[in-house]
């Protein structure tokens, strides 16, 4: 007995039909995009018919010319300069949850600057016992440690405040990234130099022009932070901090400092321009609510959206997702096709790690009508996602960051997929 609804192409049918298909035995089924013999099966090719590209022909890889279409994108409105600006993460396009470097968004806040691993220097100064200055092969001969963790601006979905605004999963949800990071434990140079009994803050400065800088309190610095010189297992790239930066799983990503050069320890938050006037949440009042550090739960349906509309019509259908949050691993996630009214609890596939980007499919079969889709993460901690209006409800509408409200894409009849929202 099978409890497959009639009248919709099953996944067992479908692979059925397309294996006959394949072997010219099927013509005419619903699935089926050939009537006859493949000539991609019965010929040879034009791919099989002579040598490739000899081993050296790219000494350092890119990507095939046929995936050129995956890149990060900007929104040239969004910012005065591109200089000072963010680019997204085309987390529509990409499956499993590490992000390859040469898709990660960037922010710069006065341009990604070349600094050398010969010229590079890390100070720790303030309240320590020793002042000390590392170059980039001091750091080398520490202990390492290897994380796996997202970044995610604080603005990521910030244009979503006062409604859908965007049309694309990359532009609306895309200022993340996940990387695995190799780098020095903060702790073992803090220990290095030092922290006098009154240190209780440091604040961390980028060698960059605009010697961006943000306090971290020394607790978290001491539990999981690393000052990092490899990402996904090779060199961070120029445009992510070469040749090192520092990495705060699960805290917004203006805190992971970019050519980190200087860490002075305090007594008391700096509260520089990047902690006060910038990346503070503005409430309904008019006040700032500050130091909102942690990234809450969140996800969103990377596929199908509205750049991966459905093209293949009614039938098997793969929901794919991506959820995260900053307090710890997630432990669920739920899918509704309905706008919010029904959910079923989506597959977690592969491990979920804590401050990491999780991956989860939900496999249904389309009939072809409209949804209304929607994905909900649920942490650790029990934290549940909530809704935009239930964060509006507290926030205001004069916000731009740390909005991690339900995203609704609507699926048409004909498989294109439009941002909005639902009343």
């Amino acid at each position: 007995m099978s409890d497959e609804p009639e009248n919709v192409t099953s996944r067992r049918t479908f692979l059925r039909q397309a294996a006959m298909t394949g072997a010219g035995l099927v013509a005419g089924a619903s699935v089926a995009r050939a009537s006859g013999p493949d000539p991609k099966i019965t010929e040879v090719q034009p791919w099989a018919s002579s040598f490739g590209d000899p081993v050296d022909a790219s000494p350092y890889g890119s990507p095939i010319r046929f995936e050129s279409h995956v890149v990060r994108r900007n929104v040239e409105w969004l910012t005065e300069s591109p200089v000072s600006s963010i680019n997204f993460t085309p987390i529509h396009a990409l499956e499993g949850t590490i992000t390859p470097q040469g898709c990660a968004f960037e922010r710069h806040h006065s341009g990604a600057i070349e600094l050398s691993k010969q010229d590079y220097r890390l100070m720790i100064n303030g309240l320590v016992e020793t002042p000390l200055v590392f170059t980039f092969e001091d750091l080398l001969r520490f202990p390492r440690s290897v994380t796996t963790a997202f970044l995610e601006c604080a603005a990521n979905g910030g244009m979503e405040w006062g409604g859908a605004q965007l049309e694309g999963c990359q532009f609306t949800q895309g200022m993340i990234h996940n990387m695995e990071y190799t780098g020095v434990p903060l702790r073992l140079l803090l220990e290095e130099a030092g922290v006098k009994p009154e240190g209780k803050w440091v604040y961390v400065e980028g060698a960059d022009a605009s010697s961006n800088g943000r306090s971290i309190p020394l607790d978290k610095a001491l539990d999981d932070v690393l000052v990092a010189f490899f990402a996904n297992g090779e060199a961070l790239r120029k445009e992510h901090g070469y040749p090192v930066r520092l990495v705060v799983p699960g805290w917004e990503g203006n805190m992971w400092v970019k050519w980190v050069r200087r860490i002075g320890i305090y007594d008391q938050a700096v509260e520089s321009r990047e902690e006060t006037s910038k990346y503070t949440d503005l409430m309904p009042d008019g006040r700032a609510r500050k130091w909102t550090w942690v990234m809450d739960a969140k996800s969103v349906i990377t596929s199908p959206s509205p750049q991966v509309p459905i093209r293949h019509g009614k039938g098997p259908l793969v929901i794919s997702g991506l959820a995260w949050s900053g307090n710890g691993k997630i432990t669920r996630v739920d899918v509704s096709t309905d706008g919010g009214v029904n959910w079923q609890e989506a597959r977690i596939s592969g491990d979920a790690k804590s401050k990491a980007l999780t991956r989860f499919h939900l496999d249904i079969n389309w009939d072809g009508s409209e949804l209304l889709l929607q994905s909900r993460a649920i942490d650790e901690t029990g934290y549940v996602q909530p809704t935009k209006d239930a964060l509006r409800e507290i926030r205001g509408l004069n916000n731009v960051y740390h909005n991690n409200g339900i995203q609704t894409w609507w699926v048409k009849a004909d498989g294109e997929v439009e941002n909005v929202e639902v009343a």
